[in-house]
């Protein structure tokens, strides 16, 4: 896959720090190749970074962006446009909270899980700036979803949060993820996952706000139940 990075070719002047344009030819290429990796090793979070930059423009991230823009507290986000890092979110304090705040069950969990927010890919391949920051803002948010459902980083965890992004925004790196993924698991979790996981992806996928238009920096010290509530999302059954 590094081959397929070396070989793209600045075609024009970057909008950003950071960003690397393409022309139509070497984004479906880049498109392509990262999807094949993506599938091949899940666990390369940068493959999967790149297949969300590449594919989500011009038509899936411009909708997303849209959408921002129709929603108050999504133009509040994009004006700001705040950072989610172990700085911003100050987990020392964090771990101070009540435990059933937000905050506190979301630091519990990456604790528990071992993750950190600081560990998020910077967008390269969208050319847009706004855009850009709206696909940097999706993958930053992606562990909120996973504390807020109380869903693990294993496979069937994973697959499930990516079927609720798919359904609540519809991005393709999401798509992919969903319906490719559940090929990973045997026979006994692919039958559990779909009787029970898609099901409730998709009903809370298309009941809840737009999850990008949460400010989840400003829910830290609400109870989690408020914050469904709020959000008009339920907890997934437990996995075991």
């Amino acid at each position: 896959m590094n081959v397929i990075i070396h070989i793209v070719i600045l075609a024009k002047k970057p909008n950003y720090p950071g960003h690397v344009p393409l022309s139509p030819l070497q984004r479906i290429f880049l498109v392509a190749g990262s999807a094949i990796m993506g599938l091949k090793a899940p666990w390369r979070g940068d493959m999967i970074s790149i297949l969300g930059d590449s594919s989500g423009q011009p038509f899936f991230l411009r909708r997303l962006l849209k959408q921002m823009l129709s929603d108050e507290t999504g133009r509040q986000i994009l004006m700001e446009k705040p950072r989610i890092t172990s700085a911003s979110l100050n987990l020392p304090f964090l771990r101070t909270l009540p435990l059933n705040t937000l905050g506190r069950i979301y630091v519990d969990w990456i604790d528990r899980e071992h993750v950190s927010p600081d560990t998020r890919s910077p967008t390269r391949y969208v050319d847009d700036p706004e855009e850009a920051y709206v696909m940097q803002r999706y993958r930053e948010c992606h562990d909120f979803y996973h504390a807020l459902c109380h869903m693990p980083t294993n496979i069937e965890g994973e697959l499930a949060i990516k079927w609720l992004e798919f359904v609540n925004m519809g991005l393709p790196v999401g798509a992919l993820s969903a319906l490719f993924g559940p090929f990973r698991l045997n026979c006994n979790q692919a039958a559990l996952f779909r009787k029970i996981y898609i099901p409730w992806a998709v009903r809370n996928g298309l009941v809840a706000k737009t999850l990008i238009n949460v400010y989840w920096e400003k829910e830290l010290t609400r109870d989690i139940n408020e914050v469904r509530q709020k959000i008009r999302i339920e907890a997934a059954p437990p996995l075991h």
